[in-house]
């Protein structure tokens, strides 16, 4: 059997760029609400373990923002609502 590399890596990277296309759910940074408050809420509605709240909940700290969750926008809809619920700052952004 022959390949041809370059038509396969263009399929390849077509494949990708279909894939990366989507939601993510954006949190942003506040003085109101505590850490635990924040990794309790990742957990509870993002799905999030343990490490990845508390990471994300540092991100979101220092860097001011975080993406916290990706997917298509109609599954991410009742999660940020949820999130929003809790006294978060989150948005949906096209990626």
């Amino acid at each position: 059997m022959i390949w041809n590399t370059d038509t396969q890596e263009l399929e390849d990277i077509s494949l990708l760029t279909v894939v990366d296309k989507g939601f993510a759910i954006i949190l942003y940074n506040d003085d109101v609400n505590t850490f635990d408050h924040v990794i309790h809420c990742l957990i509870k509605y993002c799905k999030h373990n343990d490490e990845q709240a508390e990471q994300c909940a540092m991100i979101v700290h220092y860097k001011g923002k975080c993406q916290v969750k990706n997917g298509a926008e109609v599954e991410l809809k009742p999660i940020c609502k949820a999130l929003l619920d809790k006294g978060l700052s989150a948005v949906i952004e096209e990626f």
